[in-house]
Parts: C-alpha cells; sequence; structure tokens
C-alpha cells in the first residue's frame, strides 16, 4: 500500500513545539515553544512507519527533511519509494517521479493550525491549540500526549517523546480519525543548519504530467498520508 507522503510530511513535522516531564508538562512545553520558536531552521533523517488500520498494511520510509522560516519545508522520501514535498509560501509540489506526476497546491492547504506542518515547524501553540497531558516517561525520554482542541480528521491526537536535556522532539506519533497511525522518529537533527540556495526551490521535470490544483481548498488527495 502507497501512503501520500503530505500526511507523512504532516507527522513528521509535529516534532517541533512541544516537550514535557511527567510532574511538569506546562512549564517543559513552554520552554519547548520558546526553543522552538527561536529556532530558524533545522535539517534532519528521519524514519517513519505508517499503518493503515482497516487493511493492516504498513510501509516504513527512510529520508531527509529541511526546514526554514517562515514556512519553507523539503521533505524527501528515499525509501522504499522517491517522493519529494517542497513547501514554500507561494506554493506546494508533491512530487511523485515513480509516477512521473506532481501536483501544485496553494500554501494555504498547510496553513491549517491543527496540521502537522504547523505543529512541528512552531508555527502554532501548543497552549492554546491542544490540550496537553503528560505521561510516564521512557527510556529517559519525556512523553506528552497531545489532543486538538478543534480536531481535524488527520489529526485527533498525538504522542511526543521529548529528550528532556535538549528539549528535542525526537519522536511523534499522530492518530487519525479513521485509526492510522503514523510514527516519525528524527535522527541528526542540526538546529539552526545552514541549508543551501534552492533548497526549497522545485523545477518539474520534462515530461511529467502536472496537475495545477492552486485553486483548490484543500489537496487532491490527503497531503501527507
Amino acid at each position: 500500500m502507497r501512503f501520500s507522503a503530505l500526511f507523512a510530511c504532516a507527522a513528521a513535522l509535529l516534532f517541533l513545539t512541544a516537550g514535557a516531564s511527567h510532574a511538569a508538562a506546562p512549564g517543559i512545553t513552554g520552554e519547548m515553544q520558546k526553543k522552538y520558536e527561536a529556532m530558524q531552521s533545522f535539517t534532519a533523517e528521519f524514519t517513519q512507519r505508517l499503518v493503515h488500520q482497516e487493511s493492516g498494511a504498513e510501509e516504513v520510509r527512510k529520508g531527509t527533511l529541511a526546514f526554514q522560516k517562515p514556512l519553507r519545508v523539503r521533505w524527501e522520501t528515499k525509501a522504499p519509494h522517491g517522493e519529494l514535498l517542497v513547501i514554500t509560501d507561494k506554493e506546494v509540489w508533491d512530487y511523485l517521479p515513480d509516477e512521473e506526476l506532481a501536483y501544485q497546491y496553494s500554501p494555504e492547504v498547510v496553513r491549517d493550525s491543527r496540521s502537522v506542518i504547523q505543529v512541528i515547524t512552531g508555527q502554532t501553540r501548543l497552549d492554546t491549540d491542544f490540550s496537553v497531558e503528560a505521561e510516564p516517561d521512557d527510556n529517559g525520554l519525556a512523553v506528552l500526549r497531545l489532543y486538538p482542541k478543534d480536531p481535524s480528521p488527520q489529526l485527533v491526537e498525538a504522542i511526543l517523546w521529548v529528550d528532556k536535556n535538549t528539549k528535542l522532539i525526537r519522536k511523534a506519533q499522530i492518530l487519525d480519525f479513521y485509526g492510522n497511525t503514523n510514527e516519525v522518529t528524527l535522527t541528526s537533527l542540526t538546529p539552526d543548519a545552514s541549508i543551501k540556495a534552492g533548497t526549497f526551490q522545485f523545477t518539474p521535470p520534462q515530461g511529467i504530467t502536472v496537475e495545477n490544483l492552486m485553486n483548490q481548498d484543500a489537496p487532491e488527495r490527503p497531503l501527507l498520508q
């Protein structure tokens, strides 16, 4: 089963805004919020595990992620299938090289404050957009369970695993309305990384099909699913 990269990216983007310990979730969450508000960019490698509730289908993906404020994202899946998601303030590209197909969207499709993209990049507020519950620590990592105050089909619950020393999120698990789970682990996370020019640019290769959906309020298919 092939999952859409846009939901995958959204899941990973949930990583960058919060942290908590079992005893003092609000205080540490505030520290996380400040850290990610101050962070201007980051790069990371990801491993993503997607499980479809109804069929039981499971897929593990690996790739790289780059982010730069205010909202520039490059989410590149390298295995088992190549897929590239590029987000800027002007457009969103979802490129499927195996299918020789690229979708072009308006950036409005990722501006919803409940989206994982907004959360992981520090564009939302945990204290106002989510109810946060601290769970017992897991192998030295603080664990937060998040419930959006205004749920959307792509995000009804999330769990974050946070490094208590660095205040960086190491793993996130997202549950959607249908019971599907999306778990992303970040490694080699480099805050305020130097990002090469052109990282957030995409030009469709000659000969592929381009579907221009800039006028749609919602993507043709769920982003990051």
